[in-house]
């Protein structure tokens, strides 16, 4: 217990390589550092708790995120997925909830990697991981049309569709192009320079050519405002309604493992590093949300984006998190000026072109075109995460694809009445051998028994079960009373082949506990021959 809680813990050995990758380290931590920038800043403002609360959120939960996670590329901050579960807790609860809401949440992700919880995310099917990745890319969207268009606060309504569609009718038009046009621009640049120069951080350029021109200019756009030129001092956060926070937090609470699950194995996957660790990523993580909740900050989650960019640039230890971190603090105390006057719809722009890049039309193809069950839990996963939540949206997801997994498994379930072996015999016509093939549970159950009950009158019955692959409690009860209802009408039963692994559970519900015997075989031979001597053979007159 003690070795396995330590290894949750930070070590020297997590710095093993710095003596050699220091150099690829700074360079790495620095460039996803400059790539970060104005994504806090828009995450923050979009997520309606402010610039200001991204920034320290990049800061502080980067850095401990850095230090007590399981990976040791993984950079973590505010993302896009966390955005759309703040914005409706923020529109309900009011921005001072998401500090509470974050330290709550980084508690039970803590707890969910002390009592190693890390390996379930494995459980999550591809087309619901990338359902809800579309369904969080047309979110993240959505939510940028107020800051594009110059509307803000205009509509009270969580649900993102809404308040865009309330922005764009609400907007003072033809004032309103002026930020349209910023943010058209932004992303045209982003577009432009991933194309003719994908080594430049295009955010970073796209921000700060939209924040010259419109200072230079005077126009008339609304800007981040004053931040502080250093960060808070730490404090508590009022968690006298945690109690109506606890819904609120555990959605965000699942978010943030299940995201920074996945970015890890991300990050794994393009390093080609030792496989992450996934009970220390959540405690790692789940320290970082709490540190930014005490810090006045949000919800902290593995962010894909930075952390392929931090893989890419060279980054081989976890020193280059940290980097990234360090250099967020520095913009802080030494460009908070300047950092103030960049408008929200260049930010908006930013975000659009960032959901644009989250649907990938290859991926949805891929899925639209595997079967036609995982293209339904694609577009039910992707529409619910749109309409309603991400939570929901990943319950409903694995709600239909278990269905899907349970319909196919009862498929292999198979009843046949096979030849009996040897030469035949006066009298074979008087037993039924059946051989039950692949899975006898509650989605096969009654059409099984329904097979077998329909074989024809018979005086003994050989049930095969060697072939049975899967048994649980409803197979099993149907299985018992199958028996009793073809012996109540005078036809013996012999059970062949149970499997070690469903003895127990046979013998717990009657099927083999008080059965004579004679009538339970591991041979075949033996089996048949034992049915043989239960048939009564007429002998022909005369």
């Amino acid at each position: 217990m003690r070795a396995s809680f330590r290894r949750l813990l930070p070590s020297l050995d997590d710095y093993r390589d710095l003596r050699t990758s220091w150099r690829a380290d700074l360079l790495a931590g620095i460039t996803v550092g400059v790539v970060a920038l104005p994504l806090a800043l828009a995450f923050g403002a979009s997520s309606g708790v402010g610039a200001q609360a991204g920034l320290v959120t990049a800061i502080v939960a980067g850095l401990v995120a850095a230090v007590f996670g399981g990976s040791p590329v993984q950079v973590s901050g505010p993302t896009g997925a966390m955005v759309v579960v703040l914005a409706p807790i923020v529109a309900t609860h009011g921005v001072g909830a998401v500090a509470a809401v974050s330290v709550v949440a980084g508690v039970l992700v803590v707890l969910a990697g002390v009592f190693q919880l890390g390996r379930t995310v494995g459980f999550i099917p591809w087309p619901v991981i990338e359902g809800f990745t579309v369904g969080i890319g047309v979110i993240i969207a959505l939510q940028q049309v107020p800051a594009a268009v110059g509307s803000h606060g205009g509509s009270h309504s969580t649900n993102a569709a809404v308040a865009a569609a309330d922005a764009v009718t609400g907007a003072a038009w033809p004032a309103a192009l002026l930020p349209v046009g910023v943010a058209l621009g932004v992303i045209t640049l982003m577009l432009v320079l991933h194309r003719l120069a994908p080594r430049v951080p295009a955010s970073f350029v796209a921000i700060a050519a939209a924040t010259a021109l419109c200072t230079w200019t005077g126009a008339d756009v609304q800007t981040i405002g004053a931040i502080p030129s250093s960060l808070p001092a730490p404090t508590l956060p009022d968690l006298s309604g945690a109690v109506a926070l606890l819904g609120p937090a555990l959605a965000v609470a699942a978010l943030a493992a299940i995201e920074s699950l996945l970015s890890a194995r991300v990050a794994t996957t393009m390093s080609g590093g030792p496989r992450v660790d996934a009970d220390r990523e959540l405690v790692g993580q789940g320290l970082a949300s709490v540190a930014s909740g005490l810090f006045g900050g949000m919800p902290a989650t593995g962010a894909i984006a930075r952390t392929a960019v931090n893989v890419r640039a060279g980054a081989r230890t976890r020193a280059a998190a940290v980097v990234h971190a360090l250099a967020l603090l520095a913009i802080v105390y030494l460009a908070a000026q300047v950092v103030s006057h960049i408008p929200l719809a260049a930010l908006a722009g930013v975000l659009l072109a960032t959901a644009a890049r989250m649907v990938s039309p290859t991926v949805v193809r891929a899925v639209l075109t595997s079967t036609r069950a995982d293209a339904a839990v694609f577009v039910v996963t992707a529409v619910v995460t749109v309409a309603v939540d991400l939570v929901v949206a990943v319950l409903v997801g694995l709600a239909a694809a278990a269905f899907f997994a349970l319909r196919n498994l009862s498929r292999t379930a198979a009843v046949t009445r096979e030849v009996l072996p040897g030469p035949a015999q006066p009298g074979d016509e008087r037993i039924a051998l059946v051989r039950v093939d692949g899975a006898l549970f509650f989605g096969a159950s009654d059409r099984l028994v329904d097979e077998i009950t329909q074989l024809g009158q018979v005086d003994v019955v050989v049930l095969r079960l060697s072939h049975l692959r899967l048994l649980d409690a409803t197979g099993a009860r149907a299985l018992a009373g199958l028996v009793e209802t073809i012996e109540r009408n005078g036809t013996t039963v012999i059970v062949k082949g149970v499997r070690a692994e469903h003895a127990a559970l046979l013998e717990r519900l009657d099927v083999t506990a008080s059965r004579h015997p004679d009538h339970l075989h591991t041979d075949l031979d033996a089996a048949v021959a034992h049915a043989r001597s239960h048939v009564v053979v007429e002998q022909p007159e005369g």
